[in-house]
């Protein structure tokens, strides 16, 4: 049986996994190919690798029921703005992609109980690669 904590895990999850499933139609419709969604290492995850126009795009997808608390995006933190860091470089340095152009995006999604269409907003060069890591 499972208590209230893992339901809530399990709604989290399906919200995030259906706020990526659409940000990835909405990538395609604008022109990305979608390299990879959800590439993992032992350094953490990208929800979404991309390419447009000769460069590769590390796209961090963020999704919520509502604005309470701020909009999605707000929630990325400088901590993860390293470890989304460290992923990338992991995958700069592993697919030799060293000297290409390569940005960091967000797309946040919101489901409002309000609306029949989920809101995306979609910021390109959302946040630059921590200075802490080079490649």
């Amino acid at each position: 049986m499972k208590g209230k904590s893992g339901q809530m895990r399990n709604a989290r999850k399906e919200l995030g996994a259906k706020g990526e499933g659409l940000a990835a139609k909405f990538l395609k419709r604008r022109g990305y190919r979608i390299i990879q969604r959800n590439y993992r290492c032992k350094l953490g995850e990208i929800d979404i690798i991309a390419e447009r126009d000769r460069t590769t795009v590390f796209v961090e997808v963020r999704s919520k029921q509502t604005e309470g608390f701020g909009p999605p995006q707000y929630s990325i933190t400088a901590a993860k703005r390293r470890q989304i860091s460290k992923v990338a470089l992991s995958y700069i340095r592993e697919k030799n992609l060293v000297g290409q152009s390569c940005r960091f995006d967000v797309i946040a999604v919101t489901f409002s109980s309000e609306s029949r269409r989920p809101g995306i907003e979609h910021i390109e060069n959302a946040f630059e690669l921590s200075r802490r890591y080079t490649y």
